[in-house]
């Protein structure tokens, strides 16, 4: 299951990058692969076929998986030292690769090496999206300079379709990595040049999916992902973004099968963590875990090692396996320490394990690079949970924030109504909540939209409405601990008063840790039901 044969551009450049804050996997190849997704999954892959011109892998032999015994192998404190020093040559190689930025970024344009962007999630436990810009080239501060060299390429070669693209999909992780979604629009305007000088590219049509899946239009990102398959069925950004938004549109039946497609296409781990995130949601842990220990044995570069580290992180965290999860944002963090999903990922399982003030200092540094609506509102929860002198109002300026950055989301055609419903159930205007929840459900039907429909139900007084959305969204077998206390809260103010000692019990035996707050209320919440 390691990186996946030659790219569908032109010559198979590996390019990693990060998504609001979250480094992701290469999307392009370096000519090995080591299998599929499903080698690590119960049901068998096809072999993988060539993409046209493809050069062939030299593939190791199928099943050539780690030990399925558990996050813990892949994300030992044993690895933890070599990853340090692969992490440090590669910090070092982006030092070097500044000095020859202008050269290393038009191979980039030419070579039309992108950035396949997918969709955001919103909950800090599901994975993010994969997608692709080289770590040592659009990496942290090397972003800037990489729009800055794009545009003068194109100062110079206007006509370059593909530059076109590849700038647009750098405006689009700038405003992801910045927490600034007033790049979209340039982002969007780059797109229409590329498309104009080549109507039918693969990688603009790509782009547009990724674009509308980062502004939370997955309708729009499903149609132009299927336009771009039209043109290229072996597109590894296209397949990545076509399971983004299914599974965003709640449709997890056909993104399963979209999934197996992408694997028998294209296995590598973009595919792989993507193939992973689908089984999560039907509520298979060890498949998950064996594809995504899977995918970190054939991490390339320090990038994917942090990418698939951190979901191996975000994984065990989900079943309240605190110490392990720590392990793994180790992992991560040692192949780059200063990868923000980690770092994110860390300071709840440093709050869950009572390490409040190593959680405080790690979400602070988040936000301050990344102002979020997650970390927002778990950093405020944090201060909550503290209660020192003024930490009443360091929560309440971390909820303001929320309300000016989705302002802004919307601005910029950012469909935020997820964010607010979310945010707003707890910590703000309860009606805005409840009008934000109605019409995301009238988008999308995905269990965090039934969760938040339900919750926003239930802070408004309506819990007789908000129960079949809480049983909906815990029905796929999604492992959530907040899902669960949910379900368990409305249970009991609906009368259901055995179910709902039953669902907060789960929530707090799943994950004890799993909110600063909302761990605490579960556990008020059953005591007054015995």
């Amino acid at each position: 299951m390691g990186p996946r044969g030659q790219d569908d551009e032109q010559d198979g450049q590996r390019v990693a990058r990060r998504e609001d804050g979250r480094r992701t996997a290469g999307d392009e190849a370096d000519g090995r692969s080591t299998g599929t997704a499903a080698d690590a999954s119960p049901a068998p892959s096809a072999p993988a076929p060539s993409p046209p011109g493809a050069t062939p892998s030299s593939a190791a032999p199928s099943g050539a998986a780690p030990s399925p015994s558990g996050a813990v192998s892949s994300c030992g404190d044993e690895r933890v030292a070599a990853v340090r020093r692969t992490g440090a040559l590669g910090r070092l190689w982006r030092g070097r690769a500044r000095l020859t930025l202008g050269a290393s970024l038009l191979a980039v344009a030419l070579t039309g090496g992108a950035i396949a962007l997918g969709a955001d999630r919103v909950p800090a436990s599901a994975p993010v999206s994969v997608g692709a810009a080289d770590p040592g080239i659009l990496g942290g501060g090397d972003l800037d300079a990489s729009v800055a060299a794009l545009q003068t390429h194109l100062r110079s070669q206007p006509k370059d379709a593909g530059a076109w693209a590849t700038l647009a999909l750098a405006y689009v992780e700038q405003a992801r990595t910045k927490g600034d979604p007033s790049r979209y629009p340039r982002a969007e305007q780059a797109l229409r040049r590329s498309l104009s000088l080549a109507p039918d590219g693969d990688q603009a049509l790509a782009g547009r999916a990724a674009l509308a899946a980062a502004r939370h239009d997955f309708e729009d990102a499903l149609a132009f992902a299927d336009a771009a398959l039209r043109r290229n069925p072996y597109s590894e950004r296209a397949l990545s973004s076509r399971i983004d938004a299914l599974v965003e549109l709640g449709r997890y039946a056909d993104a399963a099968e979209a999934a197996k497609t992408a694997d028998a296409r294209r296995p590598g781990v973009p595919v792989f963590t993507r193939y992973a995130y689908v089984r999560e949601l039907r509520g298979d842990v060890t498949a998950a875990r064996r594809v995504l220990e899977q995918a970190l044995s054939a991490a390339g570069s320090p990038g994917d090692t942090a990418y698939v580290a951190t979901q191996l992180g975000q994984l065990a965290w989900n079943q309240g396996d605190h110490k392990t999860a720590l392990g793994c944002y180790a992992r991560a963090l040692a192949a780059d320490d200063g990868y923000l999903p980690a770092l994110e990922g860390r300071a709840r399982a440093r709050a869950a394990s009572g390490d409040r003030a190593g959680a405080i200092t790690d979400m602070e540094t988040v936000v301050a690079r990344s102002p979020l609506p997650g970390p927002l509102v778990e950093l405020g929860e944090l201060y909550e949970a503290r209660g020192a002198a003024g930490d009443r109002a360091r929560a309440r300026r971390q909820y303001a924030l929320v309300g000016a950055w989705t302002a802004l989301a919307r601005a910029n055609g950012v469909d935020a109504d997820l964010d607010t419903a979310l945010a707003a159930a707890d910590h703000g205007d309860k009606r805005a909540a409840l009008r934000a929840a109605r019409a995301e459900w009238a988008r999308r039907h995905t269990v965090h939209t039934a969760d938040a429909l339900a919750w926003a139900l239930h802070v408004n007084g309506r819990d007789a409405e908000a129960l079949p959305y809480a049983r909906r969204a815990t029905a796929t077998g999604y492992r959530s601990a907040v899902f669960r206390y949910h379900r368990g809260v409305i249970e009991l103010a609906t009368g259901h008063r055995a179910a709902g000692r039953a669902s907060l019990a789960s929530a707090l035996a799943l994950n004890p840790g799993f909110s600063p707050l909302g761990a605490a209320r579960a556990r008020e919440a059953l005591e007054g039901a015995e």
